[in-house]
């Protein structure tokens, strides 16, 4: 059987540039994906209660600004709520210097420009059944 992933797409800060977030949520849905999609300009606190609440496997977040550089506050959110399996991947304009941060907080994978599609729902595919898998020991 084959999984269907959860995803919650969504931005966090003040980009409210969300044409490459609508794009992403729209391929993963018809990928057969269940995706909940938020609006811009999300609070950190909303979107872990919305990732607890709806149980996502992961959360993909778009960063058109610097709003990445409030993702490890995200990561730090996650882990204190009891949800440090949900995968987080975020997408965008992110210096590589930022990059190492993101990923030393705990972001599981960072997409530049010219990402594919397929890329990014082939990786969401791959890191799901861990996920479900650590969730069910905790």
């Amino acid at each position: 059987m084959e999984i269907r992933p959860k995803v919650l797409v969504t931005k966090i800060g003040l980009d409210g540039h969300d044409r490459g977030s609508r794009v992403v949520a729209a391929h993963l849905r018809d990928a057969g994906m269940e995706v909940i999609y938020t609006p811009p300009w999300q609070e950190i606190a909303a979107v872990v209660k919305l990732a607890i609440e709806e149980d996502v496997d992961v959360i993909g977040l778009s960063s058109l600004a610097t709003d990445h550089l409030i993702v490890p506050k995200l990561m730090a959110a996650l882990r204190e709520a009891g949800a440090a399996e949900v995968a987080v991947v975020v997408g965008g304009i992110v210096p590589d210097e930022d990059e190492a941060t993101l990923l030393e907080a705990g972001v599981a994978r960072v997409f530049h420009p010219g990402a594919s599609l397929g890329e990014i729902e082939q990786f969401i595919r791959d890191v799901t059944p861990g996920i479900r898998a650590a969730r069910a020991v905790a």
